[in-house]
């Protein structure tokens, strides 16, 4: 590529989407490491562990509060944020009960079913064009999930299909977060989450038996609300910086690093047909992000 091209490649909506996308990725796989040690091996509740993670997310925010005042939580769509979190808030309850009977890899490739929720929500509910590379690019990255998933060899126990509901709940999420960064700051939208996230959470846990960490358990979940804020930050600001539609199949690429995650720390090892499907999650990624950037204003 030429050096000029290369440059204005780099400072395009295109990349800083795609790079956003990919740095939360690694900020979440680090997460569901912390999340499947807490409840397969800590056996904490997995409503105590949003609980507290979203809770500590929240502290750890606090400066960003301070710095930011009353005003990070002006909005002209308080109904949007309340619905937006509760989606989330579902999700991850969702979420992390399934971590908690399958492993890291197999719970991603159910939750890359997401892909086709956002992009038909983003054509219906945003009026986004979905262009048949965007489709292709989406298609080739749930394919590459089902080529390591195999699901028609495995035998599924009904908590495997928690992945994918909380990739429904997700998917309703992370449309009305692109719906709210039309209007609203990043800042803004990350504030309401983790505000309404926290009591939301508490209800859920104290419906299920209320758990107060201490030791190892607290720092683990210290840590999970570090990785959480950090995370949805960056989430905010991929979604910020391209279409719902463009940066969706980027999101592909937590499945070969949380395999990684997955392998070094607990062992779990999908077989061969791993590196074919994440080969063919990565070409299609990649391919995609240089042909959106290449379409913008000066790209040609």
């Amino acid at each position: 590529m030429n050096p000029l091209k290369f440059a204005s490649l780099l400072r395009s909506r295109a990349f800083a989407g795609a790079a956003f996308m990919v740095a939360a990725g690694v900020a979440f796989a680090a997460l569901n490491v912390v999340t499947q040690w807490l409840s397969m091996q800590l056996a904490v509740a997995p409503a105590s562990i949003a609980f507290w993670q979203y809770g500590f997310a929240l502290v750890l925010s606090l400066p960003l509060l301070r710095r930011l005042g009353l005003s990070a939580m002006r909005t002209r769509y308080p109904g949007r944020h309340v619905v937006r979190v509760v989606l989330a808030a579902l999700g991850v309850q969702a979420w992390i009960m399934g971590l908690a009977t399958v492993p890291i890899w197999q719970a991603i490739a159910l939750v890359m079913t997401s892909p086709f929720f956002v992009i038909v929500g983003a054509r219906l509910f945003l009026g986004e064009q979905v262009g048949l590379y965007r489709w292709l690019a989406t298609l080739a990255g749930f394919c590459g999930a089902m080529i390591i998933l195999q699901p028609w060899s495995d035998q599924f126990s009904p908590a495997a299909f928690l992945p994918i509901l909380s990739a429904l709940l997700w998917g309703g999420s992370s449309l009305i977060m692109k719906n709210l960064t039309r209007h609203e700051s990043a800042e803004t939208v990350t504030v309401w989450l983790l505000v309404l996230l926290t009591p939301i959470n508490a209800g859920l846990a104290l419906a299920e038996g209320f758990v107060v960490p201490t030791g190892p358990v607290f720092w683990l979940l210290l840590l999970a609300g570090l990785l959480t804020a950090f995370g949805q930050y960056l989430l905010t600001l991929a979604y910020n910086a391209a279409d719902a539609a463009y940066v969706q199949p980027f999101d592909d690429l937590k499945l070969p690093l949380n395999v990684l995650a997955g392998f070094v720390v607990f062992g779990y090892a999908p077989s061969g047909s791993l590196w074919i499907g994440a080969i063919l999650i990565l070409s299609a990624s990649l391919t995609l992000m240089l042909k959106e950037a290449r379409g913008e204003p000066g790209m040609a």
